[in-house]
């Protein structure tokens, strides 16, 4: 028997304390060996449809599992099936849309944790999509943060996020005028958007700033400019194989001087211990992040856990006689 858990489920058992938790722990699981990955690949259909697969196994908790997930005009459908690695058997699937904005957020929240300045407080985001929400929530939980400014292209979605934001995290939100306003001088800064261009200028990041990127998950799309990733003292990144395919911050920058890529840190190693996330407050920092399956295994483990102990969810029946 397998557990089904909607979107609905998930919403009522995932807080972002438990996603910070269980993505960090997936870090130093990452680290210390105990986690195999593998990247994400993308099957490409006529008209710009794509299946995205991703697979991973955490020796340490005893789950393996995969992210699969349709992009079919602007529609994505995630699921993850889940796995005892001991057995063989699928124990949950799971709808997985809002699950991967808890565990992108939480990564952002991790890496804000160990790579940007202890009193760092004052935090900007350009995007105001699906992904910018949970970013705001971790970083607030892992900061003390007292202020957020935010960009979005459209006047009316950026006043109403702000708005969702201010009544949610209780941090007041002030609306940017544009990307530039959003971004200068502050402590913290978010990427989070579809863009194929940079929205994040070097030019704009004050000494000390940490950069957590997000958007961009194709090798020809770019949130930062090439100063924005050339001031980073420290860049992390969640796995380098899967960056170097499909980073494309990094992919682009370093295309004069592909040697860059052995400056380039896991941030596994950083939670770790193993090399420094900073070494003075006056550095730029940047986390790029793509996203790896070893954080929704992570995470989907600790919700179907939940689950079972609080008897949410449907059995459904698979491989048995007679099941239906």
């Amino acid at each position: 028997m397998a557990l089904l858990l909607r979107e609905a489920d998930v919403q009522a058992l995932l807080t972002m304390p438990l996603a910070l938790e269980a993505v960090e722990e997936a870090f130093r699981r990452q680290a210390a060996g105990e986690a195999i990955v593998h990247p994400r690949r993308r099957l490409e259909l006529p008209e710009k449809a794509f299946l995205h697969y991703m697979a991973a196994a955490d020796t340490g908790s005893g789950y393996l599992g995969m992210k699969l997930y349709t992009s079919v005009r602007g529609v994505l459908r995630f699921l993850v099936p889940l796995y005892l690695a001991s057995t063989g058997e699928l124990v949950a699937l799971i709808e997985a849309g809002y699950l991967g904005q808890m565990r992108t957020g939480a990564a952002s929240g991790v890496a804000t944790k160990f790579m940007s300045r202890a009193n760092a407080q004052t935090l900007g985001i350009v995007g105001t999509g699906l992904q910018a929400l949970t970013q705001l929530e971790a970083l607030a939980a892992v900061r003390k943060i007292t202020s957020i400014r935010a960009f979005g292209r459209d006047r009316e979605r950026r006043k109403r996020f702000c708005e969702e934001i201010e009544a949610k995290l209780g941090i007041p939100v002030r609306p940017a005028g544009s990307a530039e306003e959003a971004v200068r001088g502050l402590d913290i800064v978010v990427s989070a958007t579809t863009a194929s261009q940079p929205v994040v200028l070097g030019a704009w990041l004050a000494p000390g700033t940490h950069v957590n990127a997000i958007g961009a998950n194709f090798p020809q799309k770019r949130e930062l400019d090439d100063e924005a990733v050339g001031r980073a003292a420290i860049i992390a990144v969640d796995l380098i194989e899967q960056s170097k395919m499909e980073a494309g911050d990094l992919i682009q920058a370093f295309r004069a001087d592909p040697g860059r890529w052995t400056t380039v840190r896991e941030l596994a190693e950083i939670v770790a211990g193993k090399t420094p996330g900073r070494t003075d407050a006056q550095q730029v920092t940047l986390f790029k992040s793509n996203g790896i399956a070893i954080w929704d295994v992570a995470v989907a483990a600790r919700v179907y856990e939940m689950a079972r102990e609080r008897k949410v969810g449907r059995q459904v029946p698979l491989w048995e006689a007679g099941g239906s």
